[in-house]
């Protein structure tokens, strides 16, 4: 674990303030990035992320008592308790605790004997900024029931019951692009995630460039129900071309079809196969070690996410816009859209420089402040002994 500004001590000693003994079990989990790949891990399509150094620790003990006890540095720092038989979605101020409780009853589906639990989550992770808190939550949470109670799953099979906790708990349809990235992150590399067959292809970041994330810290209301909506625009698109996903359709088919689709779901699905295409040569750069095809790439991707697919906003636009003035070598909006953060390709030896002029520079245009990381790629997620 690189440069978090929480450590495990700091995890164990919050636990044993809260619940006034010492946890069974710790573990830890990063967020992620993608570095481009966006809206197609649904599609089967082909994605780019790494895991960061950025993460959610937990710490957590078995009780006799059949009630979950959850505190949280990210909720208010308040206990909230779900009875073990009452497992049920959450809605309101709450809903956040899905993540949690939605992996707790996937593992008890696949017949692990989870009893009572007291848990403590201690997060340097930001939520709502496009770098998977959920997943990562959600992973946190996975750890700590194997290993209290003894039930251990591969790294991707993790993945996979993180994925449907988050499917029929939080009812997010997503794909399973964040739970793979953050369990099975490789030190120093991005993953090339075939999102059909799950192989894992780790590329070294190249040592010149570094990755910058910036949030924007907005998330407008029209995000409500829109990934979603994209989701079934894409699954619309399949039916209309007779492709079991658009991972397997061609830009050709498409445009022969354009006339049937509508304009809407037309560009919709045009976003996903050119993205898909992107995906692969930003692949081909990455090996040539080729920055400027690499810039050119994400600058292509975020017009299509924002013209085709209608996912961004005028903060992520002003973003990339603002990169790009500060000689970026690529910036383009990441994550599901509507706010959250960009990602951005810069020189190692610019990357201080960059850190602190695009903060100013957003600062000088709008009077507002932003956020803004350098990020490494680690390891993915993992236990340790207490």
């Amino acid at each position: 674990m690189q440069n978090s500004s929480i450590t495990k001590e700091n995890c164990i000693s919050r636990f044993k303030e809260i619940f006034n003994r010492g946890p069974e079990a710790y573990g830890y989990s990063p967020g992620r990035i993608n570095l481009i790949g966006e809206h197609v891990d649904y599609q089967k399509g082909i994605v780019f992320p790494a895991a960061i150094n950025k993460y959610i620790h937990g710490a957590a003990v078995a009780t006799q008592e059949p009630l979950i006890k959850v505190w949280s540095s990210f909720d208010h720092e308040r206990i909230l308790e779900i009875k073990l038989d009452q497992l049920e979605p959450q809605r309101g101020e709450d809903s956040w605790i899905n993540y949690i409780i939605g992996v707790i009853a996937q593992y008890m589906k696949k017949g692990a004997k989870v009893g009572g639990l007291e848990i403590v989550f201690e997060s340097d992770l930001p939520s709502g900024s496009g770098m998977s808190s959920s997943a990562a939550l959600e992973s946190t949470t996975a750890l700590l029931i194997e290993s209290l109670f003894n039930f251990t799953l591969e790294p991707i099979e993790r993945a996979k019951v993180c994925q449907a906790a988050e499917h029929e708990f939080a009812g997010v349809p997503c794909g399973i692009m964040d739970q793979i990235a953050v369990n099975c992150g490789t030190q120093g590399h991005a993953l090339m995630i075939d999102c059909e067959s799950l192989e894992l292809t780790p590329f070294p970041i190249p040592e010149s460039i570094a990755i910058v994330v910036a949030d924007t810290k907005v998330k407008h209301d029209l995000a409500d129900g829109q990934y979603t909506k994209r989701k079934l625009e894409c699954d619309e698109a399949c039916k209309v071309l007779g492709a079991q996903s658009l991972r397997v359709a061609t830009l050709g088919e498409l445009n022969k079809a354009k006339d049937m689709l509508g304009t809407t779901i037309f560009r919709r699905a045009r976003h996903v196969i050119s993205e898909i295409i992107r995906v692969k040569d930003f692949a081909t750069a990455m090996e040539q070690n080729d920055p400027t095809k690499m810039g050119t790439l994400l600058a292509q991707s975020h017009e299509s996410l924002k013209s085709d697919f209608e996912v961004s906003c005028p903060e992520l636009d002003r973003l990339v816009q603002i990169a790009e003035k500060l000689n970026a070598i690529g910036s383009r909006m990441m994550g599901g859209g509507f706010g959250g953060s960009t990602i951005n390709l810069v020189r190692r030896q610019n990357k201080q420089q960059f850190l602190e002029q695009i903060k100013l520079l957003h600062f000088e245009m709008t009077g507002n402040d932003i956020d803004a990381w350098a990020v490494d790629p680690v390891s993915g997620a993992t236990t340790s002994n207490i």
